[in-house]
């Protein structure tokens, strides 16, 4: 699986259990955020590592910016983040 599957189908089991939900929000708090995290969904049967995590988002956001042409920093595709599981944190909290 992908890194983006394995979020997809970590935010579905999510969307089903708040208690699931809860404890990767928590991760957040943690000294080591992105490792609890990746555990979590290791556990719930989705194998995630931090490098796999980091890099995925760091390549995502070097093709976006790629992808306009010197747009530059104002382009407004570039607001995004290239931390995946910052987003995904924020879409659980969104929940």
């Amino acid at each position: 699986m992908t890194v983006e599957e394995v979020l997809e189908a970590m935010k579905h089991l999510a969307e089903r259990d708040p208690a699931l939900r809860e404890k990767l929000i928590a991760t957040q708090h943690s000294k080591e955020a992105v490792a609890d995290f990746c555990r979590i969904c290791t556990e719930c049967g989705f194998p995630l590592y931090e490098m796999d995590l980091i890099s995925a988002g760091e390549e995502y956001y070097a093709a976006m910016r790629r992808s306009t042409n010197g747009g530059g920093e104002n382009s407004p595709l570039l607001r995004g983040s290239d931390d995946y599981y910052e987003m995904f944190i924020k879409d659980l909290e969104a929940m």
